[in-house]
């Protein structure tokens, strides 16, 4: 399959895409305050617009909810902005009693996303990807959501987009995209950042 197109739409959007990558990899790893907020963003994405979750966590934060915040509180802050607030702000709550920063001392992505998905609720392997590329540990994590998917299947890397992703599949896909990045000699979290581009108009995260 000819890949030309492709290459060339990379070649132009470049060096916004590392400029993007960088300013994910400026964040504290060793401060609750700059990862914590990440990693809910990152639970209020699935079905809902990235920028009204983005929107949201900038004010739970303005408003100090997102660290003391109760349900309800979280909840009316959601609502509107990201779909099923009430589970959503479940989710924050339970992150709270068991995010700890000290699992990035490690340096292993692979292993860090692994304790994410077992001890996070709410948080399954693209949520987990998604945190770990949003604060500058994404090189090797494949974000599998729909805007990927739709252009793996493009470009031939999978016969049809699942309607669901099993732990196992999602592994054996991603796989399969860290080795199509290779074969264009583009990083993968590049890749993701122009397919997501490519599908939604911004190089955002």
């Amino acid at each position: 399959m000819e890949y030309k197109e492709l290459l060339e739409e990379y070649k132009k959007k470049k060096q916004k895409i590392k400029d993007r990558l960088k300013d994910f990899r400026s964040i504290n790893k060793n401060k609750t305050k700059e990862l914590f907020p990440e990693l809910c963003f990152c639970l209020l994405t699935p079905q809902s617009n990235a920028r009204y979750c983005d929107k949201a966590i900038r004010e739970l934060k303005k408003t100090d909810l997102l660290f003391k915040g109760r349900k309800r509180a979280i909840g009316n802050v959601l609502r509107g902005k990201a779909r099923f607030h009430n589970k959503k702000a479940e989710y924050i709550i339970h992150a709270r009693s068991c995010f700890d920063r000290n699992i990035f001392n490690s340096g292993n992505a692979l292993n860090i996303r692994d304790h994410l998905v077992k001890n996070i609720k709410g948080m399954g392997y693209k949520e987990a990807s998604h945190f770990l590329r949003n604060i500058g540990l994404g090189a090797e994590v494949a974000i599998l959501d729909r805007h990927i998917l739709k252009n793996l299947k493009r470009y031939g890397i999978i016969g049809s987009i699942p309607p669901s992703l099993t732990s196992g599949l999602y592994l054996k896909i991603e796989r399969k995209a860290r080795e199509f990045a290779r074969r264009l000699n583009i990083p993968l979290e590049e890749l993701d950042l122009l397919f997501w581009s490519r599908e939604t108009g911004e190089i955002f995260k």
